[in-house]
Formats: structure tokens, C-alpha cells, sequence
């Protein structure tokens, strides 16, 4: 018997595999051997495709979201009520400080998609009142990175707003809403509802599902001016909480669509109360202002001092200081807010704020950092004392300028003349000498001479004069300072 015949016997003899024969045995396990690995190959082919698809989305994704912040050049001198002109916006460099977890948290928020939104809002405010969900949104009066310092005496806010709204931020903070929460709530954004617009967008009264009255600041989409602003401000304020400043409840991604709420305050602000609308209600009187400026250095100094990295909200000026019925100041528009790291100092490329209230080195030389907010803090101080505008056009030139005019006023042993004329009942004359010295300080033209805003709390506080200084301090004081000291 050759070979071949004794090989075909051996494939030819049936094995106990169903009585099949050898060979079609084998010809069936190397068949399924190739399909096998033709399934294997197909699926490590669609992994790998879906993989790819996924890095070129989050490639998309990160890419739609600006890295600029939004600017606003300094007004310059010119026909308009400066009061009335909104400021206009320009792109500046590279904001150095869009770290990692910023990118990782607008990578979530310009991920979602129409369906998810959907999906999303079946969850939200509107559908979801009766499930008796309630929002964690933190508050404690502290901030992710919060420093335990002995700022509790600043205070703390009041009971969340957001009790019965189900919690879908993926920030863990505040409420996600969609856009027809915030239709809804604002009767279709209708005019009647608006509460002031400008450049950056215009602001709607609304009302939520579960009755909280809100500010919604619906943001124009100007060049990608929205997407600026809302990055700048969800980064300030988005986990600050205290009872001084204004609280940032949730926002509204979806589409081309920008929009911040934000805890409404009905009473009006600072400047309507001293140069307009509000004023028909009467004048604020001298312990109603003193509040309000006290509330506001409480603030100023939470941002500078007791959390990292420190905000440095570049925009104090009486329109950004809102007032609840009780009087007490809400710190408001973060959108030109910068954050530092402890120590340091930001060259800006353009001059951003409000001209009468820009801090003189920072307006020539475009260096920032929390002293030039202490200067706009002391131009409030003396706008509040005198109840004049910063920068008043209708004036005699010599009083064009209130800080200028001030000196002035009190070189020449009148500061008792500067003192608001529609006060009804006039401060004591140690009360406004405490004030006015404290002002003084705070707009020094020298930055390092100016105190910080803890200190600056400290002083109105106190019941004895500010002026403690120590041997640098007391060897830098102006003329003026000597004046108001003088006052019997």
C-alpha cells in the first residue's frame, strides 16, 4: 500500500465527532478557525474607528471654546455720559490662565448635544418640580480651593434658591438649565421682562418653576464675545458663595446659546440710587451708604484674600453694586474679572474697566493686580460721600474729576463742603473724617501705599480714626491727609 493510498485511508475513517469523517473534520475547524479570526479583525477595526471618532470630537470640542478673555477698553473722553455708554470689547492674548481643569470643564459644557439636551430636559426645572429633588450647590460660604481663614465674620448667604430644581451641572455646582427652562421662565424673553441691556447682552427678569426670581443674562453672540464672557465669569464666580456678592445659580449651554442666572436683587444698584431712578424713593442716608460700602470691601476683600487663585473683578463702580431691600450691597458683573495667583501681578495688553475708576498705574502701564481694585473701592467711597459722578462733564473743569477735586477741596480746609448735599441729616464730622481719610488711602497714587481690602474692613469698622500708621506710611502722607486730620 503506497503512502498516498494509506493517508487517504486515514482521512477517510470516521471519527466519534457525530460519526463525520477526518477531513471534514478538519476542513470544518479550519473554517472555523478563518472566521473567527475575520470577526476578531472586523471588531479591532471598529474600536479602533470609534476611538478616533471620539479624539476628533473632543478635538472639535476644545477647539470652539475661545481661550480669550473678554476686554474693555477704558472709555475716553467724549460727548457721552460716560454713565450711559457701555464699554466696547476687544480681544487680548493667550489668557494664561486657562488650566487644565477650566479646559476639562468647558469640554463638558460644549459636549452636550440637541439629543442629550432633550434627554436632559426631562430632568429639568420644568418637568421635575413634584420628584422633590433638591440641589447640593455649596452652601457653606466657600469656594473649591477656599482657604480656612477667619473670614466667616464676612457672612454667609441665605438658603439656596435652587431647593426642588434636580441637580444636572456637571460642574458640581449650581443647576444646568436648558433653554426652555429659561424661555419659559422669562415668558419667551420678552421685553417686558428686561432689566437692563448693554454690549455684553441683555439681563431678563424670570421666575423659575419652583417660584425663585431670577436675573438671566442672556449673552450676545458677538465674534464669540458670549462664550468669553460666560468662560470669565463661571471661573470667578461660578463656586464662590458669599452674602456680599452676587449669586451665580446655573447656566445655559445649548446651541449657540450663552446664558448666567443669577440671584435677582430688586432694589436697584448704587448708582440709580444716587444719580438716578432710585432717588424718587428718597436719598439714601449716611448709615444706609456706610453699609453699603462696608458690605462692599467685606467682598472685595473674600475675593483677594480668602480664596485661591484670587479674583481681581477689575469693574468696581456703583452700577456693579446691587442692593437688596435691606440694604445690603451684592458685588455683581464679573465679566472682566481676572484670576491670580497669590502674589502675582498681570500686564494686560489693553486697558479694561471704566474710565474715573481705573487705577492710574494700571490705566499707564496696564499692570493689575488687587490694588487697582482698592482704588476703584476708594473712588465708590468718595462717589458715595459726595454724590458726585467720578468723571462729571457738566462740571467746571476744575471739578471734572471728583478724586482731583477732593484734594483740592481738602487742601484748601473745605472738606466739610464735599459732603452730599441731599442728605438730610449730615455724617458727624469724625464719621466723615474716618471716611474721607480711609478713601484717601485707598486712592493713592502710589499702589503699594494703599491698604488691602481686609484692612481697609478694618478700618470703617473701627470707632477710632484709621490712621494708625506705621513709620513708612506715616512718612508718606499727603498734604491732604494733614488737612482732614486738622478737622476740628
Amino acid at each position: 500500500m503506497s503512502a498516498e493510498d494509506s493517508l487517504n485511508s486515514v482521512l477517510s475513517k470516521k471519527t466519534s465527532v457525530f460519526s463525520l469523517k477526518l477531513w471534514v473534520l478538519i476542513g470544518i475547524c479550519v473554517g472555523v478557525f478563518i472566521v473567527f479570526v475575520l470577526v476578531l479583525s472586523i471588531l479591532s477595526l471598529w474600536v479602533a474607528s470609534r476611538k478616533k471618532s471620539r479624539r476628533v470630537l473632543d478635538k472639535v470640542s476644545t477647539s470652539q471654546i475661545p481661550i480669550e478673555s473678554k476686554e474693555i477698553k477704558v472709555d475716553s473722553v467724549g460727548v457721552h455720559n460716560f454713565r450711559d455708554h457701555h464699554e466696547g470689547t476687544a480681544l487680548t492674548i493667550r489668557d494664561q490662565l486657562n488650566d487644565k481643569t477650566s479646559e476639562k470643564m468647558l469640554v463638558h459644557l460644549t459636549k452636550s448635544k440637541s439629543s442629550e439636551a432633550d434627554n436632559i430636559s426631562q430632568c429639568s426645572s420644568m418637568y421635575q418640580h413634584d420628584r422633590g429633588c433638591s440641589s447640593q450647590s455649596g452652601e457653606d460660604g466657600s469656594s473649591g480651593n477656599f482657604r480656612k481663614q477667619s473670614y466667616m465674620a464676612y457672612g454667609l448667604p441665605s438658603a439656596s434658591p435652587l431647593v426642588g430644581l434636580p441637580e444636572v451641572s456637571q460642574l458640581g455646582w449650581g443647576h444646568w438649565f436648558t433653554l426652555r427652562d429659561l424661555e419659559m421662565a422669562t415668558n419667551r424673553f420678552s421685553a417686558e421682562n428686561v432689566l437692563g441691556e448693554g454690549g455684553y447682552g441683555v439681563v431678563y427678569k424670570g421666575r423659575l418653576i419652583n417660584g425663585t426670581n431670577v436675573a438671566v443674562k442672556k449673552l450676545l453672540n458677538n465674534l464669540g464675545q458670549a462664550e468669553k464672557e460666560f468662560r470669565v465669569e463661571v471661573e470667578a464666580i461660578g463656586h464662590v458663595r458669599h452674602k456680599n456678592l452676587v449669586r451665580l445659580l446655573g447656566y445655559c449651554v445649548e446651541g449657540v446659546h450663552r446664558m448666567l442666572v443669577y440671584e435677582y436683587v430688586n432694589n436697584g444698584n448704587l448708582e440709580q440710587w444716587l444719580h438716578g431712578a432710585m432717588r424718587q424713593r428718597g436719598s439714601l442716608n449716611w448709615e444706609s451708604r456706610m453699609k453699603v460700602i462696608l458690605g462692599t470691601a467685606k467682598a472685595l476683600a473674600y475675593l483677594h484674600e480668602a480664596i485661591e487663585p484670587k479674583v481681581v473683578h477689575r469693574d468696581i463702580k456703583s452700577s456693579n453694586i446691587l442692593i437688596d431691600d435691606e440694604f445690603n450691597p451684592k458685588v455683581s458683573d464679573f465679566g472682566l474679572a481676572k484670576l491670580l495667583d497669590s502674589g502675582e501681578s498681570h500686564i494686560a495688553t489693553r486697558v479694561m474697566g471704566t474710565f474715573g475708576y481705573v487705577a492710574p498705574e494700571y490705566a499707564n502701564t496696564g499692570r493689575l493686580n488687587e490694588k487697582s481694585d482698592v482704588y476703584s473701592f476708594g473712588v465708590l467711597l468718595l462717589e458715595v460721600i459726595t454724590g458726585r459722578d467720578p468723571v462729571d462733564y457738566s462740571r467746571p473743569a476744575n471739578e471734572v474729576n471728583l478724586v482731583e477735586w477732593l484734594k483740592v477741596m481738602v487742601g484748601t480746609r473745605r472738606a466739610e463742603e464735599v459732603v452730599d448735599p441731599s442728605l438730610e441729616v449730615r455724617p458727624t464730622t469724625r464719621a466723615l473724617k474716618r471716611s474721607l481719610l480711609i478713601a484717601l488711602r485707598c486712592v493713592d497714587p502710589d499702589s503699594e501705599k494703599r491698604p488691602k481690602m481686609s484692612q481697609a474692613v478694618r478700618m470703617l469698622e473701627a470707632d477710632e480714626l484709621p490712621l494708625r500708621e506705621d513709620r513708612r506710611t506715616r512718612n508718606s502722607r499727603t498734604a491732604s491727609m494733614e488737612e482732614i486730620e486738622s478737622m476740628k
